[in-house]
């Protein structure tokens, strides 16, 4: 992930470096006079509202640490068993103790969802370099489905030298981000006032807050993680001696990096039109547990270095 993201910082400065060179500075006006009274030094206030489509993308962790398993194997056949009531292996004929395991050995499948985005921005156009631009903008992250069956599967190794393959878990969940950022903006054109009817390239980069909201439903369909006594915990045993898991809520906050770039399109002096690319970086995001209460929690898996690419279409006033 993090050379994706190196990847992609070096794009965007390529494509920052390559428009300068490609002489993408389009001529503008450049204001009235001192004769008649005052110079446009070029400042404005815009207000922009925008919307459009995003893709959510993370390696997941699994946090699971304390969940621990008991084997016992059948040596001829390889057949493994979960260690019987008494945790040992006499009530299995032909078979002995493999060892323990946790499940935090085992992978967590990949998030890749698609939703839809919309955001707002108030900013200032820079007097005399009216090519800077400076925004504080709001955008929300609709809701990204992440549900996996199983949610962690992989090979887990016994403290007795044995490894078992183990399917666990099944996972329904959402995942909805709001991100406050202040943007700096480069529109690349010449002179005081934007060219209009003319495609203007612009760039961007920033930071900001992002709120994260996850809600999860977990589900025990191979029976493992009833037999978990602290789990228990987190949910209630029903008549089949299934545990069902507590609906659980977690909010994760972060320090966003966001970039962007596209290009506007004036209809008049006043109004643009504007498309672009935004990518959004949030560094981890928490999938937990929780109890009836919400006195207790246990962190299940996370989204590390989650980014949401968006391609956004919108309308941007600058007066």
């Amino acid at each position: 992930m993090r050379s994706r993201i190196c990847i992609f910082t070096f794009a965007l400065a390529a494509m920052s470096a390559g428009a300068s060179y490609a002489n993408w500075e389009y001529n503008g006006g450049y204001g009235f006079p001192k004769g008649y009274g005052y110079t446009d030094d070029g400042s404005r206030v815009t207000v922009a509202l925008r919307g459009g489509a995003s893709i959510a993308m993370s390696k997941m962790k699994n946090e699971v640490g304390s969940v621990v398993y008991s084997y016992c194997v059948n040596p001829t056949t390889g057949e493994f068993y979960p260690t019987d009531a008494t945790g040992g292996c006499t009530s299995y004929a032909g078979f002995e103790y493999a060892g323990t395991g946790t499940l935090g050995s085992l992978g967590a499948e990949k998030l890749l969802g698609v939703g839809f985005s919309a955001g707002a921005s108030i900013g200032w156009v820079l007097p005399e370099t009216p090519q800077w631009r400076l925004e504080l903008g709001w955008d929300h992250f609709n809701k990204i489905d992440y549900n996996k069956s199983p949610v962690f599967s992989g090979s887990m190794p016994l403290s007795e030298g044995y490894s078992v393959h183990v399917d666990s878990g099944a996972i329904q969940s959402t995942m909805a981000t709001d991100i406050i950022s202040i943007m700096a903006y480069y529109d690349f054109f010449d002179g005081i006032r934007k060219p209009i009817r003319t495609m203007i390239p612009y760039i961007g980069i920033g930071f900001g807050y992002a709120d994260t909201q996850t809600v999860m439903n977990l589900a025990d369909p191979w029976g493992d993680l009833s037999g978990v006594e602290d789990l228990t915990n987190f949910g209630t045993v029903n008549s089949n001696g299934v545990l069902q898991f507590y609906r659980s809520t977690t909010n994760t906050t972060n320090v966003a990096g966001v970039a962007a770039l596209g290009f506007s399109v004036g209809i008049n002096e006043n109004l643009f039109f504007d498309f672009g690319l935004r990518a959004s970086y949030l560094p981890r995001v928490k999938y937990t547990l929780t109890n009836s209460d919400e006195t207790r929690h246990l962190d299940w898996v996370s989204a590390k270095n989650l980014i949401y690419a968006n391609v956004m279409f919108g309308l941007r006033a600058e007066f």
